[in-house]
């Protein structure tokens, strides 16, 4: 029963006599998603990869994952803040949400929590690292589900930001949201310097002067076929990452 895995559902009743071996925060953002997906394509697609891993681990390895509400909380690039109802979140607002809830589950007796983000203006590591010294028994794990496995095993043309890969999952997981007529193309523009271009430094991107319909990589040959293929082999990965985690095989091999 999902109410016994996904918060989104669940109740108090279905939760109380469960015990919960580890905690999953999906984590996305709130942005435009070229002109065919939702605002929250990165908070949703986190999260139904997190349920379909949760109910893995508990059909295969025989213990309960509860898979926390997802964060629509995206750190954005320069230019996303001007399109309409963009919204940026900054580090210390991220590192606020995520520290309650960390507490939150460290006192109820819940010391294990896996964070898969979907959005690739996200980082955790600092903050991973910074809660690690007030919660030194506390393991936080955190991933990027759309980089799991290799996008171009499954997909004829991926690309970085409501894209094929994106578009696929999202019609696998809800259909109704998609629109792909009404696509733009995802044509981008990279960056002029080849320094930058070649990965020597980073910069943020200003997606004003990046693309025209705010998506990286285009969506057209997306399908639901590829979508559930790849969520289901993500979700597989996922459900060994909580198994390994849940036995503590992190530092010393069999």
């Amino acid at each position: 029963m999902e109410r016994k895995l996904d918060l989104s559902v669940a109740n108090y009743g279905s939760t109380r006599d469960e015990r919960y071996a580890l905690a999953v925060l999906p984590w996305g953002a709130t942005e435009p998603h070229n002109l065919h997906l939702p605002y929250l394509t990165d908070a949703i697609l986190s999260h139904d990869v997190a349920v379909d891993a949760a109910r893995i681990a508990r059909d295969r390895y025989g213990f309960n994952v509860m898979v926390m509400p997802p964060m629509p909380l995206g750190a954005q690039n320069p230019g996303q803040r001007d399109l309409k109802f963009c919204v940026h979140y900054r580090h210390a607002t991220q590192m606020a949400v995520l520290t309650d809830i960390v507490s939150s589950l460290h006192n109820q007796g819940l010391n294990k929590l896996v964070i898969i983000n979907g959005h690739g203006g996200n980082s955790f590591k600092g903050m991973i690292r910074d809660l690690a010294v007030d919660y030194p028994d506390m393991l936080i794990a955190s991933s990027e589900w759309f980089k799991v496995l290799p996008a171009k095993q499954f997909f004829d043309n991926p690309g970085d930001h409501a894209d094929e890969l994106e578009t696929s999952v999202m019609m696998h997981y809800h259909p109704e949201l998609v629109n792909l007529s009404e696509a733009g193309n995802g044509e981008y523009t990279g960056f002029s310097a080849k320094t930058l271009a070649d990965g020597v430094a980073w910069v943020p991107r200003n997606w004003n002067k990046v693309s025209t319909d705010t998506g990286i990589g285009d969506p057209a040959l997306a399908t639901a076929e590829k979508g559930k293929a790849f969520a289901d082999a993500v979700a597989e990965k996922y459900a060994e990452l909580f198994n390994d985690l849940v036995n503590s095989k992190i530092y010393i091999a069999e």
